[in-house]
């Protein structure tokens, strides 16, 4: 996937309507403009729809203020498609929410001749632009913050930049982001809840070889292995992100997830 840096934005503007998810009177999810968007999940089970409403009220019991949510697993663990659908039970609950992700905001591919990001230590170190995650997305998410939140910096497949693109943020407003690496120290701080997305290596490995099959073709599979999980393993390894969270999710099965001990 292609990589992307940032500079703070001048004169922010307010996305457009075209990129919130609306139902009825309920506040909005606001989406960034990245193109990398994946759909939103089927309908849910019983089960995962409990879940889910625990997981949003327990979000929900850390204040009025706004609210920043980091949501972390292995390579396709499934945390974008928890958080759109931790974003749309939240909205229900009447807060307004902001959705972000890691993957938007990847140094620039024109920069990849500078830095290794093809093996798994390099990318681990190298591929995420964390200055700009909290410069432009996770301070002003915060309840001192403006408000005026850029959620991509560059787009991972046009690789065009969004930095002068806002979002404005309520006072009251959830902002959930999903990624690997999310409780890296440069922005573990800045989550006022953490969740992780339970799966072994080889469920990573065989989703994400599925999914990037498209772009990656024969090689999806060694991309999963050698690059993803490599890069996977060194964080575990030097910051235990498990130690970090306030609920951990198996999510290995879609309709049977539950919530396994911290």
């Amino acid at each position: 996937m292609a990589e992307g840096v940032g500079v703070a934005p001048t004169m922010p503007e307010i996305c457009s309507d075209r990129f919130q998810i609306m139902d009825g009177d309920r506040p909005p999810v606001r989406m960034s403009v990245s193109t990398w968007q994946q759909p939103l999940p089927a309908m849910a089970s019983a089960q995962r729809s409990a879940l889910v409403a625990d997981v949003a009220e327990r979000v929900l019991a850390c204040g009025d203020r706004r609210l920043r949510v980091g949501i972390d697993g292995l390579t396709a663990a499934g945390k974008t498609s928890f958080g759109h659908e931790l974003a749309k039970q939240i909205s229900m609950l009447g807060r307004p929410v902001l959705r972000a992700s890691l993957d938007d905001f990847k140094r620039p591919w024109r920069d990849r001749h500078r830095y290794d990001r093809e093996s798994g230590d390099g990318y681990y170190r190298n591929a995420f632009d964390y200055d700009t995650v909290v410069r432009l997305l996770l301070q002003p998410a915060g309840p001192g913050g403006s408000g005026a939140c850029v959620l991509c910096s560059i787009d991972p497949l046009t690789q065009r930049e969004h930095r002068d693109v806002a979002t404005h943020a309520a006072a009251d407003a959830v902002l959930i982001v999903d990624g690997v690496f999310a409780f890296r120290p440069e922005i573990n701080a800045y989550w006022d809840f953490r969740i992780w997305l339970d799966v072994d290596e080889q469920t990573s490995v065989r989703r994400g070889t599925h999914r990037d099959r498209s772009w990656a073709g024969t090689e999806a599979e060694a991309v999963h292995r050698d690059r993803y999980l490599a890069a996977e393993r060194l964080y575990l390894a030097e910051v235990d992100p498990l130690r970090l969270v306030d609920v951990v999710i198996d999510n290995t099965v879609f309709h049977r997830p539950r919530v396994l001990p911290a």
